[in-house]
């Protein structure tokens, strides 16, 4: 059975239709927030796609499903969704090799590993809207960064990494589907 990592997976690979329609049938079944951001992404790309295609009919009709879809899914989990998504796509640009998304270690959380130059790299993904009442890396404070810490111990003891290991934090400020979003990748951030 395909899971929500597949669908993401499916649509960083450029399957837009094949994670559309893994997305409908988990949605179908599961209504919680990350499968809801995960068909929200999902048929955003496909509203593009019939865009693109010149088919606005049926892209019409996948704009009525988004808005009865925001209305059921918190705003913050989507732009939280939406600026991992960015994230995965700019460290692929960079030549990452994305390892693992949001990995879990008891309720601590990993947004994304991943391998580059012999190098293990721990990502935090912070998403904001804007910044008129703070920084978004701020949020990685020291109650965060000491989950961190400790899902990053639990990790490297799990699949027994011996590799050179860092922790980077990735802010991205801008709304849902804009076009230019703010990315900045902040590398080797320190860890306590």
């Amino acid at each position: 059975m395909m899971t929500i990592k597949d669908v993401f997976n499916l649509r960083s690979q450029g399957h837009i239709e094949e994670a559309y329609e893994v997305a409908r049938v988990i949605y179908a079944k599961d209504k919680s927030p990350y499968s809801s951001t995960a068909m929200f992404l999902s048929a955003k790309d496909m509203q593009q796609l019939y865009l693109d295609n010149g088919q606005t009919s049926e892209a019409n009709r996948i704009h009525l499903a988004l808005q009865r879809l925001q209305q059921h899914t918190p705003e913050h989990l989507l732009l939280g969704c939406w600026g991992e998504e960015l994230a995965v796509e700019y460290l692929q640009k960079k030549g990452y090799k994305i390892i693992e998304r949001d990995w879990h270690s008891n309720h601590r959380d990993i947004d994304i590993i991943a391998h580059n130059d012999n190098t293990i790299i721990f990502v935090e993904v912070k998403t904001r809207r804007n910044r008129f009442f703070t920084e978004p890396e701020s949020a990685v404070n020291y109650q965060k960064l000491r989950n961190l810490q400790l899902a990053i111990n639990h990790y490297i003891n799990f699949r027994k990494i011996d590799s050179p290991c860092r922790f980077d934090v990735i802010t991205i400020v801008g709304q849902i589907g804009c076009t230019n979003p703010e990315i900045n990748h902040i590398e080797d951030f320190n860890l306590l």
